[in-house]
């Protein structure tokens, strides 16, 4: 289970990283999001992966740590947040100047070439 687990963060990671490093702004908002994904599979796996164990002290001898599971669903609320702020602005920079591409070159160095 726990390889399968490093694997599939592991892949998420892979592919997070090769679409941030795309040259178009809507690939780089996928990346992103996947990473953050990966981030908070990660930071899931870091209290235990144990199953059908309750995230509270009590008269039981084992349980799951909450921490991790509270970090990951705040994360999941800002992710969501950051991920609709991105899009709304890669939107509006396509809008303004018509293409999405991020490494644009400079105006300068366009009337140069002409």
């Amino acid at each position: 289970m726990e390889a399968l687990y490093a694997t599939t963060v592991g892949m998420l990671t892979a592919c997070s990283i090769y679409l941030i490093l795309r040259g178009r702004s809507f690939p780089i908002v996928i990346g992103i999001t996947m990473l953050s994904y990966a981030v908070n599979l990660f930071l899931f796996s870091t209290g235990r992966l144990v199953m059908n164990e309750l995230p509270i002290i009590g008269n039981q001898e084992s349980y799951t740590d909450p921490l991790p599971q509270a970090l990951v669903l705040t994360a999941i609320v800002i992710g969501f947040a950051m991920t609709a702020y991105s899009i709304i602005l890669a939107v509006r920079v396509r809008g303004e100047l018509g293409t999405d591409e991020v490494n644009e070159p400079n105006s300068s160095d366009a009337e140069g070439q002409r």
